[in-house]
């Protein structure tokens, strides 16, 4: 992938970059009719029609591919046809047809075009694109769409660029090292796809002008200081005021600062290292 830059002809075009596709098949092509399901919008809303998710709506139509993030299609040869931009994601699908006629869309990694085999199961060779359980994959590999239980499917390590480290093993656990630098257990018989995620260089786009965020569904932000004292907790005020209180919602829930993790989880269990801190910059130890 590459990073394209425009001639500065207005401000926009001055500040903004585009990806340009060269990763991909055909930017043309429509997706897989059979892979793929209308999505509705719902522009923050709940089911109560109440906004709880703010500066949501409007936005390009999309069209939702779905993808095989389970992998259990053992012992059959599959071919890429394709890889296709997803307007639902960071990272490029690869659209993959086994030797049975049955046709898939799975994540593409880094190497991953028209004409490469893949395969999934237990004993396949760990090349890139490969599937397997964690515990048939040599240590030290770079892996991707990781299960955190067994036959639920991926669900670490799937946005564009992103990879963890194969650690080590252990029994019945194996060690990741996350992208964040958190280190985690899950256990062997979670299954994960040998390579890094495609589109590496997504982290290097600048959006560049309001339009384009308009065109993902994003509307405005006002900053709570320039709202009426009616409309937010730090609106009102003689000027350009600093708030008088501590950053918040509207509804007053304080916005830094606050855990957001269930200190409940499961899985809580088995982190062995947690990420870096972002206000201190060290890493932050499990509570004991």
């Amino acid at each position: 992938m590459g990073v394209k830059v425009y001639k500065p002809t207005s401000p926009g075009r001055r500040k903004s970059s585009v990806n340009d596709y060269v990763e991909l098949t055909d930017t043309k092509s429509k997706p897989e009719k059979s892979l793929t399901q209308r999505l509705r919008k719902h522009g923050g809303r709940n089911h109560h029609g109440k906004i709880t998710a703010r500066h949501r709506g409007g936005g390009a139509r999309k069209i939702y591919r779905i993808i095989d993030f389970k992998r259990r299609k053992d012992g059959v040869v599959g071919e890429v046809k394709s890889v296709e931009y997803d307007p639902n994601r960071t990272c490029h699908i690869a659209l993959v047809e086994y030797a049975d006629g049955d046709k898939s869309y799975i994540l593409a990694p880094v190497g991953v075009s028209a004409g490469y085999k893949v395969e999934s199961g237990p004993r396949v060779e760990p090349k890139v694109g490969n599937a397997m359980p964690l515990k048939n994959i040599p240590v030290g590999m770079d892996v991707h769409n990781i299960e955190l239980n067994i036959g639920q499917g991926g669900k670490l390590a799937r946005s564009a660029g992103s990879s963890c480290r194969l650690l080590a093993r252990e029994g019945d656990w194996a060690t990741l090292v996350m992208p964040s630098g958190e280190m985690r257990q899950v256990r062997v018989e979670c299954r994960a796809t040998i390579g890094q995620i495609g589109n590496v260089d997504h982290q290097n786009l600048r959006i560049g002008k309001a339009g384009r965020m308009r065109h993902m569904g994003r509307r405005p932000r006002v900053r709570g200081t320039a709202k009426n004292p009616v409309a937010h907790p730090l609106g009102g005020g003689e000027g350009r005021s600093g708030g008088g209180r501590h950053p918040c919602s509207p509804e007053g829930k304080l916005a830094k600062g606050g855990r957001t993790r269930n200190p409940r989880k499961i899985s809580n269990n088995r982190i062995l290292r947690r990420r870096k801190s972002r206000r201190y910059g060290q890493l932050v130890l499990p509570k004991k």
